[in-house]
């Protein structure tokens, strides 16, 4: 049998049974349009999250007196025999003082020396790891003090409450968005399935006659499948263009005023098209192949 019939036998379908290829084109226009919106808000808030969680330091201090040889040995120490350091940034006294001379220049001009110290700003090589890094660099005591693993180094911080307090809140960020992504799958998933089982439904007893008169299972699902197909395409596509258009309209108008939409780093549009596509058309031939199952045992 060619192929040809096949698909035929599937434009005659739809055009047969509009309503039911109506509903189906419908729940697959809504279903695109939200996931097409909401996989971009997902990866703004988890590439804004992640970029928070990408800020949290351990400010090293170094003892005022410290010498160009004491620098050089915290240095190595840091970056060759130290777990959980991702990145070193060594900030001298001079920089330092120039820094905050220019943060608060009132303050710092009747100041006759500099009192600020050598400083390490050191990266975590994960954001989690960050209080790990601060108790290998100044660990506990048995006394239930702190201690610097090198004479030259000063002082620890690594500001804790506010790096709790980041590591806690984007977390549940990430969880929140990866958590609604999941169950809007599954419903878009659970939503198409069952307007095309409901379009099968009303067409049953064709089914049962085909079955009846000896018709094979692919002979019967192949014009279902390929309806599918052809559903999933007209809905994914409708989808796309309202979004094209929501996104010429709306959002590429608003980036040039707004930093917080042009910000966020996303899939480009085109990608996002055909990822969104390519979905609505597998769910949509496999909702059709598979909830033809059951009217296939006559």
């Amino acid at each position: 049998m060619k192929v040809g019939f096949f698909v035929r036998e599937a434009l005659r379908s739809v055009n047969r049974n509009a309503v039911p290829s109506f509903a189906a084109i419908a729940s697959v226009v809504v279903t695109v349009l939200v996931l097409g919106v909401f996989i971009p808000v997902v990866q703004a808030t988890t590439g804004a999250a992640n970029e928070v969680r990408g800020r949290v330091l351990v400010d090293v201090f170094l003892k005022t007196n410290a010498k160009d040889a004491d620098v050089e040995r915290v240095r190595r120490l840091l970056v060759d025999k130290t777990p959980h350091v991702g990145k070193v940034q060594y900030v001298s006294k001079q920089e330092a003082y120039q820094e905050e001379k220019r943060r608060n220049p009132e303050a710092y001009q009747l100041l006759g020396s500099n009192p600020l110290p050598d400083t390490f700003r050191v990266t975590p090589d994960k954001p989690g790891n960050a209080l790990k890094l601060r108790d290998e660099l100044s660990p506990v005591t048995a006394s239930g003090a702190r201690t610097a693993i090198d004479p030259a180094i000063g002082t620890v911080k690594n500001r804790k409450d506010e790096t709790t307090k980041i590591l806690t809140a984007t977390r549940v960020v990430k969880l929140a968005m990866g958590s609604l992504a999941i169950l809007l799958i599954v419903a878009s998933l659970l939503l198409i399935s069952n307007t095309i089982r409901l379009s099968l439904f009303s067409r049953r007893r064709e089914v049962e006659v085909m079955k009846l008169v000896g018709a094979t299972d692919w002979f019967i699902r192949w014009p279902f499948v390929i309806e599918g197909v052809v559903l999933g395409t007209l809905g994914g596509g409708l989808a796309i263009a309202l979004l094209l258009v929501g996104k010429l309209a709306l959002l590429d108008p608003l980036a040039s005023d707004f930093a917080l939409i042009a910000a966020p780093r996303t899939v480009s549009f085109v990608s996002l098209a055909a990822l969104l596509l390519v979905a609505s058309v597998v769910v949509s031939a496999l909702g059709s192949g598979l909830s033809l199952r059951r009217f296939l045992k006559v």
